[in-house]
């Protein structure tokens, strides 16, 4: 049996610990890695709930409950961020990437302690191709943030319309890797692929 909230708090605590004595910046940035953290750990409970109510199965909650409460749970601390806070544009898409960054790493550890660590091919595919799915859908979701959130009439439809699409694209994914052999390999390969393109055109763009 996986205790994921030991695991939580053994992950969690040196990050506070050393937020206290970091600057704002680099403070808020380990915090926003710490909300995706947090996020992962209330997915969990929250899909198992959903699957037990609705009488699913894992396997059918993986596709059908797992994507779209995570990526919900996902944006949350983010909303409330822009909320509260009335942050601007850039730090909140900053702060998205860096919430799926952290949802993605404490799901990879959850996933190397229940399935241990000795198949290491194993392991660069689930790091890597899951790593850069939840990277992708936070991706997608910073860019309509950025893009959407300075028109008011378009926050709400438009931030439901990004969420919608990640939720989707994770479904997906999910499916594609469900099945072993090339199904897999190309599932996994699939958001690294994305990401690279993200890369190569975004970046151009900030540096101009």
């Amino acid at each position: 049996m996986i205790y994921i909230e030991n695991t939580y708090i053994c992950l969690v605590a040196p990050l506070l610990l050393v937020c206290l004595i970091l600057r704002k910046r680099t403070g808020r940035s380990l915090l926003f890695i710490i909300f995706g953290m947090t996020s992962c750990l209330l997915s969990a409970y929250v899909s198992t709930l959903f699957a037990g109510l609705t009488q699913t199965d894992m396997a059918e909650a993986t596709y059908q409950i797992s994507p779209a409460v995570e990526e919900i749970m996902k944006f949350l601390p983010m909303l409330f961020y822009l909320l509260v806070f009335n942050a601007d544009r850039k730090s909140a898409a900053s702060g998205m990437m860096l919430i799926a960054a952290g949802f993605a790493t404490f799901e990879n550890v959850c996933y190397l302690t229940a399935n241990g660590s000795e198949d290491l091919v194993s392991l660069l595919i689930r790091g890597f191709g899951t790593g850069a799915m939840h990277i992708v859908c936070g991706m997608v979701v910073a860019i309509g943030l950025y893009l959407l959130w300075e028109h008011p009439w378009l926050r709400a439809v438009g931030t439901f319309a990004v969420i919608c699409f990640a939720i989707t694209g994770h479904a997906m994914f999910n499916v594609i890797v469900g099945r072993p052999g090339l199904s897999l390999w190309i599932g996994s390969a699939l958001p690294i692929t994305i990401l690279i393109i993200f890369y190569l055109v975004l970046f151009p763009l900030t540096d101009t």
